[in-house]
């Protein structure tokens, strides 16, 4: 009791301004309500716990088959713990494919589109949201049509326009088109956002003297901060993961991304299960360290854009 009386305390010290106003009485009102756990609770504590493992399962099976020889598996199936510890498929990946330079190129690639499209998504939504340009609606309403366009509708109409650029087989290509592509939902959501902005403070912006870009730059920036976080982190792993286009468009083996290598790995009538195991295993760590780094930013961000 002593315990959660004092987390009670530390939680209420952190979170309220007017410490020194609460009472031994109303202390030990908090320490009860925290203590006391209905059924309910308990219950939707059990089916998160396990659908988290459900979710962790195919993780668990690769980490599993990450670790085994070729032999192992297939004397054991893909469910049992391997009998040693073997590193055979990451060397082989790793020196088949040339992963250091497939890494580089995916982080390349990736980070430049995600700065771009939250830019031009910026900009965008500032003229949209804000700006109140003409025939914004329709505008944002075809935005949203080509966010829902399959990429494979879009693949002919890009080679055709990449080629006659001199951009095929260019990383550059793979930029572009997904600099576009991203910023069309990032218009899409920012805009929404944008248009919901207080008028107040753009007028009283605008009677101080300020112009469009002053009012951009240090009042509509600085408190979209949180939620261009959010989709900087989105985009970069959307890009990652990215594989029908930079597959059709990118054929030199220096150039390609991680996701087109794993696939290299698969051929007509055979598949490594073990090294195609090891090599997800690795693909996944970029990605999972990225995440980790920014992890606070994001849950900042979806916090701010939810109490907003």
């Amino acid at each position: 009791m002593t315990s959660t009386l004092v987390s009670a305390e530390q939680d209420y010290e952190y979170n309220s301004p007017d410490q020194h106003k609460l009472t031994p009485k109303e202390l030990k009102e908090i320490a009860h309500v925290k203590k006391n756990r209905t059924a309910g609770d308990w219950v939707a504590l059990a089916l998160l716990i396990i659908g988290a493992l459900i979710m962790m399962f195919p993780f668990i099976v690769l980490l599993l088959n990450a670790f085994k020889t070729p032999a192992d598996y297939n004397a054991s199936g893909p469910l049992a713990w391997p009998k040693e510890l073997s590193f055979a498929g990451l060397s082989t990946f790793w020196q088949r494919v040339n992963f250091p330079e497939k890494v580089w190129n995916s982080i390349w690639t990736s980070g430049l589109v995600a700065v771009l499209a939250v830019v031009l998504s910026m900009f965008n939504a500032f003229a949209l949201g804000i700006g109140r340009v003409k025939g914004r609606k329709w505008i944002t309403l075809l935005i949203m049509l080509a966010n829902m366009l399959p990429q494979e509708a879009m693949l002919y109409p890009l080679y055709t326009m990449f080629k006659g650029m001199g951009l095929y087989n260019n990383p550059w290509a793979i930029v572009i088109i997904f600099t576009v592509i991203q910023s069309a939902f990032g218009t899409y959501l920012l805009s929404s956002v944008f248009g919901t902005f207080p008028k107040s403070i753009l007028e009283a912006a605008t009677i101080d003297g300020a112009s469009r870009w002053r009012i951009f730059k240090d009042v509509v920036f600085p408190i979209s901060k949180p939620t261009l976080s959010v989709l900087l982190v989105f985009f970069f792993i959307w890009t990652w993961n990215e594989y029908m286009i930079p597959l059709a468009f990118l054929v030199d083996n220096s150039s390609q991304t991680v996701p087109i290598a794993i696939s290299s790995l698969t051929g007509d009538r055979l598949m490594d299960v073990t090294t195609t195991a090891s090599a997800s295993l690795i693909s996944i760590v970029p990605t999972l360290i990225f995440f980790l780094i920014f992890q606070r930013t994001l849950s900042r961000g979806i916090t701010a854009g939810a109490v907003k």
